[in-house]
């Protein structure tokens, strides 16, 4: 195994995590909610009365933060090498298992296990797993 030293970016991900990690928090201190992405998106397609609008922003800052990093450095956008339906095939399976897992990725991973949470560390462990099957079936068996 060999590190791709191009684009191993350990400071831009550790603030990454740091932005998350406060925004976690904030969301948990401010409104007394569990940062989970799937939770907040299931929340607009399904919302309750008054639960509309910080979620809204939520989901507008996650688009437009990009956007802003843009204007301030010189990231180069990510190259995605793969078809529509694969990307769409992906998010619908993606999808699939946040349903399955009664939660996603963030919900498990970060605020989950942060609680100790027993459901999240078997959600995260699981998430992992997958990841790791999935990345080894599409490099070493597959092609």
């Amino acid at each position: 195994m060999q590190i791709d030293w191009i684009h191993f970016t350990p400071v831009t991900s550790l603030a990454g995590g740091v932005l998350i990690g406060i925004a976690a928090a904030a969301l948990l201190l401010i409104n007394g909610r569990i940062l989970g992405v799937s939770g907040i998106l299931g929340g607009i397609v399904w919302p309750r009365a008054g639960d509309l609008g910080w979620r809204l922003a939520f989901v507008v800052g996650i688009v437009v933060s990009p956007s802003a990093l843009k204007l301030v450095t010189s990231a180069t956008p990510p190259v995605i090498d793969t078809s529509i339906a694969t990307l769409v095939a992906s998010g619908l399976l993606v999808g699939i298992g946040t349903r399955l897992g009664a939660g996603c990725t963030s919900g498990h991973g970060i605020c989950g296990i942060s609680r100790l949470s027993p459901r999240s560390l078997v959600a995260t462990a699981a998430f992992m797993l997958a990841g790791f099957a999935t990345v080894f079936v599409a490099r070493h068996v597959i092609g």
